[in-house]
Parts: C-alpha cells; sequence; structure tokens
C-alpha cells in the first residue's frame, strides 16, 4: 500500500509555529514515527507552501497511490483549484487538520476540498495523520 501524505503552506513550520496552537513537534520528527508504526505501507511526505505544486502532486499521486493525506493548510478555506484536483483524482483523499478548525476564526469553518475527500478529520493534533492512515487502511 502507498500513502502520500501532502502538507500545504506553513506546514514547514510546525513544531516552531504558534506551539500553543500546533503543538511543538516538527512534522519531519512525527513523520518518522509513522514510518515506524506503519512499517509495511510506503508513506511519502510533501509539503509546498505553493498552490500550483499542490495540485500538481495531487496528479502525480492521485492515480497510482492507495490513498492521500492533504493538510492544505489555508488553502482548505480559499483554494477551489485544489478542490477541483481533488475530484479530479481517483486516489481517495482524507483531508487533516491539526488544530480544530472549528474552534478558531470564522472564516476557518467552511472548507472549500472538504466536500471531494472521504473525510475530514480535525482538531487531533498531529495524531490526525496516524487516523487518517488508519481510515484509508480499513477502505
Amino acid at each position: 500500500m502507498k500513502i502520500q501524505i501532502i502538507n500545504g503552506p506553513n506546514l514547514n513550520l510546525l513544531g516552531i509555529r504558534e506551539p500553543g496552537v500546533y503543538g511543538s513537534k516538527g512534522f519531519e520528527e512525527y513523520f518518522i514515527e509513522l514510518k515506524e508504526r506503519f512499517k509495511g505501507i510506503e508513506l511519502s511526505y510533501f509539503q509546498s507552501n505553493v498552490e500550483g505544486e499542490l495540485i500538481s502532486k495531487l496528479h502525480e499521486v492521485g492515480f497510482s497511490f492507495d490513498g492521500i493525506i492533504l493538510n492544505g493548510g489555508g488553502y482548505t478555506h480559499t483554494s477551489v483549484a485544489i478542490a477541483d484536483a481533488i475530484s479530479g483524482i481517483n486516489t481517495p483523499v482524507v483531508e487533516v487538520h491539526v488544530s480544530n478548525i472549528y474552534a478558531r476564526e470564522e472564516f476557518r469553518h467552511v472548507s472549500l476540498t472538504g466536500k471531494n475527500c472521504k473525510g475530514v478529520l480535525t482538531g487531533f493534533g498531529l495524531d490526525g495523520y496516524r487516523l487518517a492512515i488508519e481510515s484509508l487502511l480499513a477502505g
């Protein structure tokens, strides 16, 4: 099984940016833990602050991987183009948010991308990525 994790803008700052909201662990460190936990799965990781690069990665893996976990960051609330990219691929996508988007500013309560995803996990911290993997394994 092959699963691609895609993180969007500012998620390269996990562990540094607003630790009270996002925690104090960087994603690269957490990704190592995920790979140890799910040894039988080929996990790949990609992060970009550029909307077009996120779309290109969705297109690249969206017909050959078994699952995609997407944290679109701020693009979740603004990008019709990423929502369209998700609807145009065959691979199931699980949307993940480290913080609870519904406990934050009102503009974050709307996900343009979530409707095209298998499911949405929000507010479970980095553990949301583990839960997303488990949901993809369950089918």
